[in-house]
């Protein structure tokens, strides 16, 4: 006879028998509306596919509206409520992000092979090659050692596993700067914990192509259009620069991507009409450019400058393709408060806040920019950091800060490789060590791929 539902994971000639009402779906889901109603998608399919299964319904969770704290997006906050929740009824906690594609057949059939009484972490592996600076040059004596999955392909955690780690001390970094490489560094615990269990079915090839057939879970494109690309006139582009770097990083925007933009202000300490740049009158500074960044968008606001929907601001070593915003920022509604770039935290585990991180590039709607400097938000210095303070500001307006893995801080040197493989990044940052005109021309300037964005968006509409 069929066991009731809480005997769980029971062995049947080898094979984990799990129920798909024991696994719960996190869809690691975001509150900007274009975001919301992409994670709502992923979960009427994986119903209707439980449905076609003739299978009771998994629990599927938005992780967006689970609790109030800003922090859960970073998971590690999450597994109290997980294990509280589900820890006595549930076998196995799935984590999926919004473009992530299952079938749900196939992730059942994986599943059973793994005891769920066990500690099990799975997913894709990712490994660097070298000790990279997003990861504190962790493993610098060996960086390929240590494996952290590719969210993108989906990740699991056994709940015997969830039920362990909800009782472990927290991190210790006020940082959350790559949530993936930190989930995995906890759950190991200095080799207390599981390593990351490598699965081939959780797959991040496109859909599409022939091999995917054998996977679980696949990515659906590399990315979203949602209608004809933001016209580059209605994008207001503002460079952060100082006197020191008008010689070297200026000189590479211009052979880059300055020529992409219809309306581009370069800011420094010093107006040199050869370029030419605005002096805001704030003294540059060597740490953060808060008192800068406030000034601009002041005058984005103004008459001074022509009205746009959207403003991005860059430093003066930021590589961007801003073709490929223009064909992102068309899935975003800019008459609603939308910040957007790469998401980094602060705190998160004692109630922090979410910020952009400013050398991959921060993206405002002008209402975001609005309501940022109504709310009488201000620089505590003119040194401090820019991305941070405004993230406290839109935390405390309850502004949602928009994360894209496409947009990047450091270089594409600090990134795995295959976790590059499978996206059309936006923006990388720095020059250190590189020819950033080489790496412009390599990653970012408009290629087949871009026209490809615009050719399959035309003939949808």
């Amino acid at each position: 006879a069929k066991p009731s539902f809480g005997e769980l994971c029971y062995v049947f000639f080898s094979v984990f028998v799990v129920d798909l009402r024991e696994v719960v779906f996190v869809i690691q889901s975001q509150r900007n509306s274009f975001h919301v109603q992409q994670a709502e998608k992923l979960r009427k399919d994986l119903l209707l596919q439980a449905q076609a299964l003739q299978e009771s319904p998994p629990v599927i969770l938005l992780l967006h509206t689970l609790t109030d704290n800003e922090g859960d997006w970073s998971i590690l906050p999450l597994l109290p409520y997980l294990s509280s929740q589900f820890g006595k009824n549930s076998s196995w906690i799935m984590f999926l992000e919004e473009d992530t594609r299952v079938k749900l057949h196939k992730l059942h059939e994986v599943l059973k092979k793994f005891n769920c009484r066990q500690e099990w972490f799975l997913g894709k592996p990712l490994h660097d090659e070298e000790s990279t600076i997003i990861h504190h040059y962790a493993f610098s004596e060996n960086p390929a050692a240590f494996e952290y999955p590719d969210f993108s392909a989906g990740w699991a955690l056994s709940i015997s596993l969830v039920n362990r780690l909800e009782r472990q001390e927290p991190l210790k970094s006020d940082f959350t700067i790559d949530l993936k490489h930190e989930v995995a560094l906890y759950i190991w615990e200095d080799g207390k914990g599981p390593r990351l269990t490598g699965v081939p079915e959780l797959c991040t090839l496109p859909e599409h192509k022939p091999r995917a057939q054998y996977c679980a879970t696949t990515v659906s494109s590399h990315s979203p259009v949602c209608g004809q690309p933001v016209k580059s006139d209605n994008i207001f582009v503002a460079v952060k620069t100082c006197k020191k770097f008008h010689s070297d990083r200026v000189p590479v925007v211009k052979k880059t991507w300055a020529k992409q933009a219809s309306l581009l202000e370069y800011y420094s300490d010093y107006a040199d009409p050869t370029i030419p740049t605005i002096n805001l009158g704030v003294p540059n500074t060597e740490r953060g450019h808060c008192g800068k960044t406030f000034a601009i968008l002041r005058r984005y606001l103004s008459s001074h400058v022509p009205k746009t929907d959207w403003l991005l601001i860059v430093d003066d070593d930021t590589l961007i393709s801003l073709p490929r915003l223009q064909a992102l920022l068309s899935c975003y509604d800019s008459s609603e408060p939308v910040c957007l770039g790469e998401r980094y935290g602060y705190g998160l585990g004692q109630g922090g806040y979410s910020y952009i991180t400013g050398g991959g590039g921060m993206v405002f709607s002008r209402e975001a920019v609005v309501q940022l400097l109504a709310s009488g938000c201000k620089c505590y210095t003119n040194d401090a950091p820019d991305d941070m303070v405004l993230g406290m500001c839109l935390n405390a307006l309850r502004v949602p800060v928009t994360h894209s893995p496409l947009f990047h801080q450091a270089r594409p040197e600090d990134y795995a490789k295959e976790f590059l493989a499978h996206q059309t990044p936006i923006s990388f940052h720095k020059h250190w060590n590189i020819d950033p005109i080489a790496v412009f021309n390599k990653w970012l300037l408009n290629d087949k791929h871009t026209e490809a964005l615009q050719k399959s968006t035309k003939e949808e509409l």
